[in-house]
């Protein structure tokens, strides 16, 4: 199924992420309603014509077709089955598409309970960061059933540009898990590779340059190395969400009975910023780990 006419969109979350990926939609001509705790962090959407809810609830009675993106699980639980939550009073043959970070097993859990309702519920978690959300080019891993994902993607290819179905619903917040058990060792390497050129004496922008076209590119080298060096710790993701993602990944991997010591080790050495303040950096502050 496609989308012949443009449904009423509402979007929860308005953060680094979530405030871009709501402008694109809007942008494509999709009449939307947002909500956010803080109001103030809508005002530059609805200046460009959004409308503003009051509550999630009010974004289920206008809405057919809702994405959240907010912090932690217990914020995305709250959202979505509180008293003013969209399944508690979301509305039948209606669409809830949590893109969050969150737990395979709270994500299942939400499936159900819209299914009991009629609602379709899908979880969507996304990669790429602030720039990947800025330029619309984000990754989409989807879990849920395959018509409702026929249905939404029309909206997830407004924001994203690798968009992926992953199966039944919790395949997508398992997809992304395991990004970010890939991610966190990455990051560890990454930073390594900058402390080891830096005391070695070497022109590090140039390691950087060179490195970046080899076997060592990826993703946290080329787009969080040049950060580092700027000294721009400035949030695309911040170290509390990402210390919330990896404990979400080792509990998951603790009831499929797996050892995962590189992201245990990536997860203490976060939590020990975490500790002297940086939770709110972005995470190429791991780098500032050296420093102490």
């Amino acid at each position: 199924m496609t989308l012949v006419e443009k449904p009423t969109v509402g979007f929860v979350g308005l953060g680094v992420m979530g405030k871009s990926m709501a402008g694109h939609i809007l942008a494509a001509g999709y009449p939307l309603f947002v909500y956010t705790r803080t109001k103030s962090k809508a005002e530059p959407l609805l200046q460009k014509g959004a409308k503003w809810a009051d509550s999630p609830k009010e974004l289920a009675e206008k809405a057919s077709v809702i994405f959240t993106i907010v912090g932690f699980p217990q914020d995305v639980e709250e959202v979505y089955l509180g008293e003013n939550g969209l399944i508690t009073n979301g509305r039948k043959h209606s669409y809830l598409v949590d893109m969050t970070t969150s737990s395979p097993t709270l994500a299942e859990k939400l499936y159900e309970e819209g299914k009991k309702k009629g609602i379709s519920v899908l979880d969507a978690p996304v990669s790429g960061g602030d720039i990947g959300a800025r330029e619309a080019r984000l990754a989409i891993m989807v879990g849920g059933d395959k018509e409702a994902f026929d249905y939404v993607c029309p909206l997830f290819e407004i924001m994203g540009k690798n968009i992926t179905y992953l199966g039944g619903a919790g395949a997508g917040q398992h997809t992304k898990m395991a990004n970010q058990v890939a991610i966190a060792s990455g990051m560890i390497g990454v930073c390594e590779a900058l402390v080891y050129a830096k005391k070695a004496g070497l022109d590090v922008q140039k390691v950087v340059d060179t490195i970046s076209t080899g076997a060592a590119a990826s993703f946290s080298l080329s787009s969080y190395a040049p950060r580092i060096l700027r000294e721009d710790y400035s949030p695309g993701f911040f170290i509390k969400h990402f210390i919330k993602d990896m404990t979400i990944a080792l509990n998951e991997a603790e009831k499929m009975g797996i050892p995962l010591p590189g992201l245990s080790l990536a997860k203490q050495m976060y939590e020990k910023l975490a500790a002297q303040g940086e939770e709110n950096s972005g995470t190429q502050a791991l780098y500032k780990y050296w420093e102490v």
